[in-house]
């Protein structure tokens, strides 16, 4: 079986990142290493059961990259957070903090909103029709 193990996000501080990640949306910090160059490996995973795809925090390297940590995808939703509980989510996400660029709506694949991250990277927070 094959599938995408981890999504590198450019960040500016790898901190700041786990707090937003892991007490704003609720993901968790699975790995923080250290490496030789000084850098560290940090992955931050939704599910916290090692099944779906994590994200891997590196910290940008120089302005080139820092120009792109929070428009890695043009502007674009990027990235796709599944919930169970829409309402749940959505509630407790809100009073972490996080910014809803529009007010939930409800489509024929599910009930969704788009958020931004620290940075400004769109995401969907969805939950699907058939749950």
């Amino acid at each position: 079986m094959r599938h995408v193990a981890l999504v590198t996000l450019v960040v500016h501080d790898y901190d700041e990142a786990i707090r937003f990640y892991t007490e704003a949306l609720g993901f968790r910090l699975v790995e923080d290493a250290p490496r030789p160059d000084g850098s560290r490996w940090v992955v931050v995973e939704p599910g916290g059961d090692g099944h779906g795809t994590g994200l891997l925090l590196a910290r940008a390297k120089d302005e080139e990259q820092r120009a792109r940590a929070g428009d890695q995808t043009g502007g674009r939703v990027g990235f796709f957070l599944h919930t169970d509980d829409f309402a749940r989510d959505h509630a407790r996400m809100t009073a972490a903090g996080v910014t809803f660029l529009e007010e939930p709506r409800h489509e024929p694949y599910g009930t969704v909103a788009v958020f931004q991250d620290l940075y400004g990277n769109r995401w969907d927070l969805l939950q699907p029709a058939d749950r």
